[in-house]
């Protein structure tokens, strides 16, 4: 279900059934001449375009400007960098409103910089910090000061053992993990990334832009099909419906 197509009763039913809802998450970047600006932010809506064809989900529109940096190419390649000091504010009052409304199982899914997601880049940060403060503003305002030092709050950290962690009602992910990355390919506009366009927005892909002379990261590139992007995709699939239950 996309979110701006819902009616009020179809809300309060996802909230109810506390349906994922799923926020893709990316920039604009430069992914040299055959692959378009918005390869990271379409890699994860494609994936829910799939997703949501097996199971229930509510979607999020996409949020594509996130702090790309110009470490590929300057501005003059397309890329559009919106600094984490800019998306911190907007991404907490976006959790916050969603977390009010009633949602309990938010998942924010990136593809951008996340070889390394444990030490964490611009982007995932700002929305990981900002998850992390709108929770604790839900909380205090429901709550008040002190309330994980109440007494009620005793059994916190048996909850926690039990899976009632309010800190897991928002959540940022990569969209290939460690696994999904050892098993296919991870790079920036080389052949995993073109495959995955081929089989995933193959109108957006000119192999033929692939010129010799071409930047040292799209090595590979040209040995890119949508049958390996088709493989990479399965992997992926299968490890969202494990992350969202």
């Amino acid at each position: 279900m996309r979110y701006e197509l819902m009616r009020p009763d179809q809300i309060r039913a996802a909230i109810a059934a506390n349906t994922p809802v799923v926020l893709p998450l990316g920039v604009l970047e430069y992914h040299g001449e055959h692959l378009p600006l918005g390869m990271d932010s379409l890699a994860v809506t494609r994936v829910f375009d799939r997703l949501e064809q097996t199971r229930e989900l509510v979607i999020l529109p996409a949020f594509p400007y996130g702090a790309a940096s110009h470490a590929v190419r300057g501005p003059e390649g397309g890329a559009v960098h919106v600094g984490a000091e800019a998306l911190v504010p907007f991404a907490e009052a976006m959790f916050y409103g969603l977390l009010r409304v009633g949602f309990r199982n938010i998942h924010a899914v990136i593809h951008h910089q996340t070889e390394n997601f444990g030490q964490g880049m611009p982007t995932d940060l700002a929305f990981r910090l900002a998850g992390r403060q709108a929770v604790f503003k839900l909380i205090e305002g429901e709550r008040g000061e002190g309330w994980w030092g109440n007494a009620d709050n005793a059994s916190y950290y048996e909850g926690h053992a039990a899976g009632d962690n309010p800190f897991n009602w928002v959540q940022v992910h990569p969209l290939m993990d460690q696994g999904v990355i050892d098993a296919f390919h991870f790079d920036h506009a080389g052949l995993g990334e073109t495959a995955l366009m081929l089989a995933l927005a193959p109108e957006t892909v000119d192999m033929e832009a692939l010129a010799k002379g071409a930047p040292w990261y799209v090595a590979g590139a040209e040995a890119a099909t949508a049958e390996e992007g088709e493989r990479g995709v399965a992997l992926i699939l299968e490890r969202l419906n494990r992350l969202l239950g």
